[in-house]
Parts: C-alpha cells; sequence; structure tokens
C-alpha cells in the first residue's frame, strides 16, 4: 500500500505563488507516476500536472501550461506543484495521486491512490 499526503495549501492573492507538496510512503517502489488533480466546488476534479516517479516528460493541462511545474524527489518520496501566476480559477482542492502502470496520465480513474487534499484559495 501507498499513503499520500498534501500539504502547502492556503490563502493566495491574484498573481502570486504557491507550492504544493506530496510525500509518498509505503510501498513507493511499486508507483509508475504521480499527478496532481484539482476540484473546485460543484464541478468535477480535473487533471492539473503528471510526472513519471523514475522522470520523464511532464504531463500538463492546458489551463495551467506555462504557470504550474510539477516536479519530484526520489530521495524524499515527494512530488511537488509549484505554482505562478495564480488566478481566481485557480482556487480548489488540490488532490496528489499515484498509478502504478502505464497508459494514460489525464483521468481520475488512472489513479489508484489518492491523498485528503489541500485547500488552495486564490483572492482577486
Amino acid at each position: 500500500q501507498v499513503q499520500l499526503v498534501e500539504s502547502g495549501g492556503g490563502l493566495v492573492r491574484a498573481g502570486g505563488s504557491q507550492r504544493l507538496s506530496c510525500v509518498a510512503s509505503g510501498r513507493t517502489f511499486s508507483i509508475y507516476a504521480m499527478g496532481w488533480f484539482r476540484q473546485a466546488p460543484g464541478k468535477e476534479r480535473e487533471f492539473v500536472a503528471a510526472i513519471p516517479w523514475s522522470g520523464g516528460n511532464e504531463y500538463y493541462a492546458d489551463s495551467v501550461k506555462g504557470r504550474f511545474t510539477i516536479s519530484r524527489d526520489n530521495a524524499r518520496n515527494t512530488v511537488y506543484l509549484q505554482m505562478n501566476s495564480l488566478k481566481p480559477e485557480d482556487t480548489a482542492l488540490y488532490y496528489c495521486a499515484a498509478k502504478y502502470s502505464s497508459g494514460s496520465y489525464y483521468s481520475p480513474g488512472d489513479y489508484r491512490t489518492w491523498g485528503q487534499g489541500t485547500q488552495v484559495t486564490v483572492s482577486s
């Protein structure tokens, strides 16, 4: 089993930056890739970014491309989401998730383990 714990959320002004962290524990050797998703009130959970656990291409939603950067530190079993130029529409509960096989990165159904989420609120 893998457990995921997110941190780093909070209140930030539009145009500001924030960095989210996700620490993985347990059978981390089984992880194929990590992703970040977000869910705003009344909306479906949507893909934000993903990265293979062993490195390689990064994947981003069009809405965050050029503003957000996903990275990983395998020595710390941690994945980060650096968010710059934040907008009010980025306000959501942000989740990290782990997948254990290759294939699509973009659907929540591709991931089997989820963290509890961390709230990001961007004020205008």
